[in-house]
């Protein structure tokens, strides 16, 4: 049984770099992308992956929203990526579910 991976980040460029890393793996299966938070919430709602790899910042709706509605909704479990180095962004996530950041 593989782990299902959606990749919400609003750079594809990233998203493609993350589903080469990801695939390599027999265990991890991608089962979608999305490039803003409502994406990221209509997707995880639509295919149910186990995990979402979630950026913090993306047009429409950040990354610590969709986290938030994604969580409430369903027993998804959301990991925060980010290049961003602030406290409050870590806080921020796992106050709304985030099961991890990096």
């Amino acid at each position: 049984m593989s782990i299902r991976v959606l990749i919400a980040d609003d750079q594809s460029l990233v998203r493609a770099g993350f589903r080469l890393v990801l695939e390599n793996h027999p265990d991890l299966e991608v089962v979608g992308e999305a490039a803003n938070g409502h994406q990221a919430v209509h997707s995880a709602a639509r295919l149910e992956p186990d995990v979402v790899l979630m950026d913090i910042r993306m047009p429409e709706l950040d990354g610590i929203a969709a986290t938030r509605e994604i969580t409430a909704r369903q027993a998804t479990r959301v990991l925060v990526l980010t290049t961003y180095d602030l406290d409050e962004y870590v806080y921020d996530a796992l106050r709304a579910g985030a099961s991890g950041f990096l």
